[in-house]
């Protein structure tokens, strides 16, 4: 198995696609989130990442996209 970054965002957009992908039951991880945490309003974009298993990415980048099309 191999970990992949599957999104990189704020804290907020990042918990929220765990969350998606938890309920679908894909495992994730986010990455630099205590980070993301300390730049809420510095800096524009993201600096928190979130983490699939290479096994889950073809479903997760479904659930990514549906997510993003949500923002629109």
């Amino acid at each position: 198995m191999k970990l992949i970054e599957l999104f990189d965002g704020t804290l907020f957009d990042c918990q929220m696609l765990k969350n998606l992908l938890e309920n679908e039951g894909i495992e994730s991880v986010l990455k630099d989130e205590i980070v993301g945490a300390r730049s809420v309003g510095l800096k524009p974009g993201g600096t928190v990442k979130v983490i699939v298993a290479d096994t889950d990415l073809l479903r997760a980048q479904k659930i990514k996209n549906d997510y993003i099309r949500s923002l629109q």
